[in-house]
């Protein structure tokens, strides 16, 4: 019988006290960018708003909202996350379920598991990448960003684990069905492992919306960066061409509140979708991470 001892007792309040420390370190910037959003120009400007709003103001995000560049921006990055998502989520699932074939059925797959692994491990480098890149003739299109990170290795090991650990009767009474790969793919496999796929789904809209600097490399016109490249180029660039075209609105307006506002808005998808999306994390890690 398990007993609680003190020790025990003492072990868990410190194990949530520094949950709720690394909670708070998470939640408490995004609760102050929030606030600077809807302050004033004045409170902003004089670091004088904390974790509340100082003189309730939603010009910032009139302001943003109406700024083309920022919504061009939001509008590449959409396209970039779904069209990256789409294509990286294919491959994984195709390449994860070649992967968990047996040699008797996969002659190579040893070589290709090796071959994804090894890529995995060592990497060309940025210089030969922009090469290949500028000799496909990629340069300044949506193609340069999700081509290169489209196979995620690691994501489909854990994806190649999923689908060996699930039980081949399965498949063997599909087959012996009639049915073929695809059909067992499609049919078998991937209802069984929708915890695992929303997993990478997550991960894969995640690194995609936050990717930024790829897009410094391989975009020449800053009118096709998508929002987080936007933002990195006005927030640590301080580069303020890019956040308004009108000079003489600029000088009515703080900054800081205008970029706060994009931020608060460009993490907003990603907040919205999360909570849709967490149950699943627990499951399909733990169960893609089991090996035979």
């Amino acid at each position: 019988m398990y007993h609680k001892t003190t020790g025990y007792r003492i072990f868990t309040a410190f194990n949530y006290l520094i949950l709720l420390a690394a909670g708070l370190l998470c939640i408490i910037p995004i609760i102050h960018i929030l606030a600077i959003s809807f302050s004033a120009s004045a409170p902003a400007n004089a670091h004088l708003v904390g974790l509340w709003p100082v003189d309730w103001n939603t010009d910032s995000y009139t302001k943003t909202m109406n700024n083309p560049n920022f919504l061009r921006a939001f509008w590449i990055s959409i396209g970039r996350t779904a069209l990256g998502a789409s294509i990286t989520l294919a491959v994984i699932v195709l390449g994860g379920y070649a992967l968990s074939k047996d040699q008797r059925v996969f002659k190579s797959r040893n070589f290709y598991a090796w071959y994804f692994v090894f890529t995995m491990w060592f990497s060309g480098g940025i210089i030969p990448l922009y090469i290949v890149i500028r000799n496909l003739h990629l340069m300044n299109t949506i193609w340069s960003l999700v081509l290169p990170g489209a196979v995620a290795v690691f994501n489909m090991i854990l994806l190649m684990n999923f689908f060996r650990a699930t039980p081949k009767e399965l498949e063997e009474a599909a087959f012996i069905d009639g049915a073929g790969h695809f059909s067992i793919l499609f049919r078998v496999y991937l209802p069984l492992a929708m915890p695992a796929l929303a997993t990478m789904t997550l991960f894969t809209i995640v690194g995609n919306w936050n990717a930024w600097f790829d897009a410094l490399l391989y975009i020449n016109d800053y009118r096709n960066y998508p929002l987080a490249t936007f933002l990195q180029t006005v927030i640590v660039q301080q580069d303020f061409s890019k956040l308004n075209p009108d000079v003489n609105e600029l000088k009515n307006i703080s900054q800081r509140t205008v970029k706060a506002a994009q931020i608060f808005i460009g993490m907003l998808p990603v907040l919205l979708v999360y909570p849709f999306l967490q149950r699943f994390f627990v499951k399909g890690i733990v169960l893609g991470a089991v090996k035979e």
